[in-house]
């Protein structure tokens, strides 16, 4: 008697409520409703370039929980057929339904049917109250009724989507699809479209991985349930039956765990994050990061950044080989690190050298013993080659030329470019050194990427990000482009790794002092990419080399990352490409500017005008020069770069498109020559 007291209560509520529903009374029950908060907290999410998940983060009390997003309708037709098939009809209380579900329970001696609406699922799910007492159910009728008035049905729809619990701490549709199925809810197979309507009337009973059997039946019901309604046909029905369960849990998505996590940090309020990150390209550059440690030491890792240096958005950045190994120090986020770069900055010095028409790439220089003070730099392998071009010396890596080229620019000059390419170096002490040109400065793979990303766009500082239009050219200059391009034409030419094919990319590679870091950087017409391998804490790996380790990494990036590749650009129409024979006098071999001083005879060609270091206005690009003594006819350059060719007059009107540091220089007929740097602005 005392099941049927409780069971006719819960009845006679039922049809009190039904007989209410046409009366005055019902208006000012309803109206006077507090109802819980209908705002829904769900989990942050990260998404890739195309709109696919990279990453979720759980809500605050650690449950998995998202936004519906797109939901494949044939699922919503199998919940409502199955749950509330007077869904779209009803005012939140299905008065058939109790009734019904009442009189069963009464004839059956047990609970056959609930008689719930989805509107009251709602209202339980939103109070988190209880589900057997009639106390309860009447809570949750009253809820229903004024959730009904209060948002459209579509709106109620979609709080069940994010609510409904899926065993554990899963609730909602696509956090369950993600985590049983390893996709989105948006394209569902019949038997994972009944799995999920079926889950969630007892989820800790039915789930797969604990409870297969009763998983299995629930979702038979289901799938009986929809072949009567016509959903589905015999043959569908029949092969959903046999398909198995899924019987673990899916791990959600953490592509690029580190990057995504940071932009989650930085924005902790923002339930969305698109990025610039190719899904694709990731997952590969991932893989690739594993296979490259799977035969090293524990303790070896990697990071590896590939960019669009033409829009500056970043496709794939991966921060450590496996980033839940503690041993690998998985938790650092690798491409941000200090680290030195080895040779990788080389590229630079040339580039500033031709610029300032100190060089060009067929000059001769000398990779000689010689001393800077008490700095006397040695090459990587102790031998010397004597007399070499410069284009040979930046392939060969050697470090000698560099420095008597870093000594002649001034090691100040090479960190102020680098900071106008948005790659600042650290120094140790603070107080540049020759060192520097070697690689003796900190800084990060992102850093140096970003510089090579000027590089490849002409000597124009690019800005890497992986948010979209926060990248792109910055219009900041730091290297000509004659001197941008001849760098990279040199680059080209470095032998690829075994297998790859030569020409495609121009990249550097470098080692750090004590074999700390494995670096490789470089670019084509399109990407721009580094690798870097090492030890997160700094130790030495013995025997580590950016080109046996880091350049087959990067050449394999990308290869993921292009059908075809991008070809390297043509050189720009002002690029002197001559043999040495036939460079002007001054670039057949590079002097120190204070030997040729100390050299030049009293009636050598000399700079009247402009002096040095002389701030002048250009608005129209023309500037007049003139020179004293020499021999005519005189050429003038502009960085290295000819502007006017055996000209008589001592003084003469060059067009000079270039803003900004500028070393002209002058030329007589004898191959004498003087310079001075001045600043151009409009």
């Amino acid at each position: 008697m005392g099941w049927l007291r409780r069971h006719g209560l819960f009845a006679v509520a039922a049809a009190l409520l039904v007989t209410a529903a046409a009366r005055d009374q019902l208006d000012d029950w309803v109206a006077r409703t507090q109802l819980p908060p209908l705002v829904v907290a769900t989990g942050a999410e990260v998404v890739a370039r195309d709109g696919s998940l990279l990453r979720a983060f759980a809500v605050a009390d650690g449950r998995w929980r998202l936004e519906p997003g797109p939901v494949d309708p044939a699922f919503v037709d199998m919940l409502l057929t199955y749950e509330d098939h007077r869904f779209w009809r009803h005012s939140g209380v299905d008065g058939l339904a109790l009734i019904r579900a009442a009189g069963q329970s009464v004839l059956a001696g047990r609970v056959v049917s609930g008689g719930s609406t989805l509107t009251m699922q709602v209202a339980r799910l939103l109070e988190e109250g209880p589900t057997g007492q009639w106390g309860g159910k009447l809570r949750q009728m009253r809820v229903a009724l004024a959730l009904e008035r209060r948002l459209d049905k579509q709106q109620i729809l979609d709080l069940y989507l994010r609510l409904a619990p899926y065993g554990g701490n899963l609730e909602g549709v696509r956090a369950a699809s993600l985590s049983w199925f390893g996709k989105e809810p948006r394209r569902l197979t019949p038997a994972e479209s009944a799995l999920l309507v079926a889950l969630p009337q007892s989820p800790a009973a039915r789930q797969p991985d604990r409870n297969p059997g009763n998983a299995m039946a629930a979702r038979r019901r289901v799938l009986d349930r929809a072949l009567a309604a016509g959903l589905l046909d015999t043959e569908q029905a029949q092969g959903a039956n046999s398909t198995a369960l899924p019987m673990t849990r899916r791990p959600f998505p953490a592509l690029a765990p580190h990057l995504t996590a940071r932009l989650h940090r930085e924005s902790p309020e923002a339930l969305r994050i698109a990025t610039t990150i190719d899904a694709g390209l990731q997952r590969a550059a991932e893989a690739l990061a594993r296979r490259a440690v799977a035969g090293q030491t524990a303790q070896i890792t990697v990071a590896m950044l590939l960019a669009d240096h033409r829009t500056g958005e970043i496709l794939a950045q991966v921060d450590g080989a496996e980033w839940t190994n503690t041993a690998r120090a998985g938790f650092v986020e690798m491409s941000g690190a200090l680290r030195s770069p080895g040779s990788t900055l080389k590229p630079f010095v040339y580039g500033l050298a031709f610029d300032q028409g100190l060089a060009h790439p067929e000059t001769l220089i000398e990779d000689r013993p010689v001393a800077f003070g008490a700095y006397a730099p040695q090459n990587f392998d102790r031998r010397f080659q004597g007399t070499v071009t410069v284009a040979n010396a930046l392939l060969a890596s050697l470090n000698i030329p560099v420095v008597r080229l870093a000594d002649a620019l001034g090691p100040a000059r090479l960190i102020a470019a680098l900071d106008r390419a948005g790659a600042p170096l650290v120094v140790p002490g603070g107080q540049p050194g020759l060192a520097v040109a070697l690689g003796g400065a900190g800084i990060s793979l992102g850093g140096l990427v970003q510089a090579y990303a000027g590089l490849a766009e002409g000597g124009i500082a690019v800005t890497l990000s992986p948010l979209p239009e926060r990248g792109g050219s910055t219009g900041r200059r730091f290297m000509g482009d004659v001197a941008a391009w001849q760098v990279g034409h040199i680059l080209s030419q470095m032998p690829p790794p075994p297998g790859a094919v030569p020409g495609r990319i121009a990249y550097k590679t470098g080692t750090s002092y004590g074999h700390r870091d494995a670096l490789a950087v470089g670019f084509d017409g399109a990407h721009v990419g580094g690798v870097w391998m090492g030890r997160a804490d700094g130790t030495p790996v013995p025997g580590a080399f950016g080109g046996d380790l880091a350049a087959p990494l990067l050449f394999e990036l990308f290869d993921r990352a292009r059908a075809g590749g991008t070809p390297l650009p043509p050189p720009p129409s002002s690029t002197l490409i001559l043999p040495n024979a036939r460079l002007p006098e001054p670039l057949r071999r590079f002097r120190p500017p204070g030997e040729a001083l100390a050299e030049r005879a009293p009636d050598a060609p000399e700079m009247a005008f402009p002096p040095e270091g002389a701030r002048i206005e250009t608005p129209d690009g023309r500037l007049v020069v003139k020179v004293r003594n020499g021999v005519p006819p005189f050429t003038w350059l502009a960085d290295g770069r000819p502007v006017a060719i055996a000209r008589h007059e001592s003084a003469i009107e060059l067009d000079l498109p270039e803003t900004g540091l500028v070393r002209l220089s002058v030329i007589d007929v004898q191959g004498r020559a003087d310079s001075v740097n001045v600043v151009l602005q409009r």
